[in-house]
């Protein structure tokens, strides 16, 4: 009877460790990336630009686009870095990231910024800029996989 009992336990404890290693969440990861995004304009702005996805030690060409609603006035380049967190494929870093910003650059700034897209894919960027621009918007950017 101790044998019987201890054969359950053990199977028991099998199909509980088997169950939770198949339904545990699928694991997240994460990689680099680089971009270069130039922004200018006169009270209504735009952006655009292009980067480098490193993901499982794969380079994935980026093209980044979007608009500025607020106040801008002025141009800059601002060439970022940084990680790319919660992915599970390249294609999540693809989306529209929404964000609220204000900053100036006279000649050399700084930018950090930390976005997240539909997919939960977290950018954490950091990066300098050059131009002369000061802006207090909100941003949309989007990037895709080219």
């Amino acid at each position: 009877m101790q044998n019987w009992r201890g054969f359950c336990l053990s199977l028991v404890a099998l199909v509980v460790a088997i169950g939770t290693s198949v339904s545990s969440p699928a694991y997240a990861d994460s990689g680099f990336i680089r971009m270069s995004v130039v922004k200018g304009g006169w009270f209504i702005g735009a952006h655009g630009g292009s980067g480098t996805l490193i993901f499982h030690g794969r380079r994935y060409p980026l093209s980044i686009g979007g608009v500025d609603a607020g106040l801008v006035f002025g141009l800059s380049e601002t060439e970022f870095h940084g990680r790319v967190s919660r992915i599970r494929t390249a294609s999540d870093v693809a989306g529209v990231y929404g964000a609220g910003g204000a900053g100036a650059a006279v000649v050399l700034g700084a930018r950090v910024i930390a976005l997240t897209n539909n997919k939960g894919a977290l950018l954490e960027l950091e990066g300098r800029q050059v131009g002369l621009i000061a802006n207090l918007d909100l941003s949309g950017l989007v990037i895709s996989l080219r």
